[in-house]
């Protein structure tokens, strides 16, 4: 068991929120009880996510997607409202980390879904040097070996922009809605690009470029990171664990 004072400062000194500008508020979200006792973790807060958490016994809950995004106009209505409800009701602490969970070296989401994949990062790129690059294992050195690759490790189908067919030596990769990352992928050298989300331009740049793109799904993408970051901070305060998937198409 652990206050929630305890975990919150354990948290925010394993990803150092506050080097990172970030689209919303990092950190604790919703206040809940002061003793915890049971974490669970997820991708977003989401109804679904809540409702298993409050059937789980949760005393807080850590995900990479909160509640509360640059741009919302504040009330507190509709989804929002039930979620809030929901927290509230059963006194559960909503914590939520974005960027800083990407871009932790060992926890985060670039990280574990590299480690998942099996490579490593030996560079950085983009903005806030979010996005990683890396080299390939010699067996996913065609498109064909590295999309069949991650869409089984990942469990799911993968949308591709085809380069010129060169042989895949080096990959960069950012987790989520990162294909506006793409054109520092290319200048960053690498052969393809893997990140969550495809958008209209990117099948262009790939076919003039000769780069290839991978979209692999931004749920699946960032499984990873909230799982390693919840078990590593659960051993050291002495918290039951559990993470709980929430499938999602996207």
């Amino acid at each position: 068991m652990a206050h929630r004072t305890e975990l919150e400062r354990l948290l925010a000194a394993t990803l150092e929120p506050t080097r990172f500008k970030d689209y919303g508020p990092n950190g604790l979200q919703v206040e809940g009880r002061d003793q915890i006792r049971q974490l669970v973790c997820g991708v977003t807060a989401s109804l679904a996510l809540i409702d298993a958490a409050i059937d789980a016994g949760a005393d807080a809950i850590l995900v990479h997607h909160g509640l509360f995004w640059r741009g919302q106009d504040g009330r507190v209505t509709g989804w929002m409202k039930q979620r809030l409800a929901r927290l509230l009701t059963h006194e559960i602490n909503l914590f939520a980390y974005h960027l800083p969970l990407d871009a932790h070296p060992e926890l985060g989401n670039n990280a574990q879904l590299a480690k998942h994949l099996g490579w490593a990062a030996d560079g950085r790129f983009g903005e806030q040097d979010l996005g990683c690059v890396g080299a390939l294992p010699a067996a996913l050195d065609t498109l064909d070996a590295l999309t069949a690759h991650v869409g089984e490790r990942l469990g799911r189908a993968t949308v591709q922009a085809a380069g010129d067919g060169r042989a895949l030596r080096r990959v960069a990769w950012c987790t989520g809605g990162a294909q506006s990352y793409f054109e520092a992928a290319i200048a960053a050298g690498a052969d393809v690009f893997i990140t969550g989300e495809i958008s209209e331009p990117q099948a262009h740049y790939a076919a003039e470029t000769g780069v290839a793109f991978i979209a692999a799904g931004h749920h699946a993408t960032e499984r990873y990171g909230v799982q390693a970051l919840g078990r590593q901070v659960s051993e050291q305060l002495g918290l039951h664990y559990r993470f709980i998937d929430i499938p999602n198409p996207a």
